[in-house]
């Protein structure tokens, strides 16, 4: 089973969002659009920028890890604008 890594972006909050899952499509629709998620709630209607996908959790939660580490917006739009 493959996992993704994935970033979301909130034009009414100007922010991004990362996280991992199975099905990020669906997660954003039922949980961060959908408002299931409390650290989503109040950005939505969120939208898709960027995945990248992995054979296991653990390595998708690794690359979320390390993104949310560079603390670093410029690291995100780059990440989006090379596509990989």
């Amino acid at each position: 089973m493959s996992f993704a890594t994935y970033i979301l972006y909130s034009t009414g909050k100007d922010r991004y969002y990362v996280g991992h899952a199975e099905d990020p499509h669906q997660r954003l629709e039922r949980d961060h659009n959908g408002g299931r998620n409390k650290s989503t709630k109040a950005g939505r209607p969120w939208e898709h920028r960027w995945e990248r996908w992995f054979p296991s959790r653990a390595e998708a939660m690794a690359m979320e890890r390390a993104i949310k580490a560079r603390k670093s917006r410029a690291f995100i739009e780059a990440l989006i604008q090379a596509g990989t």
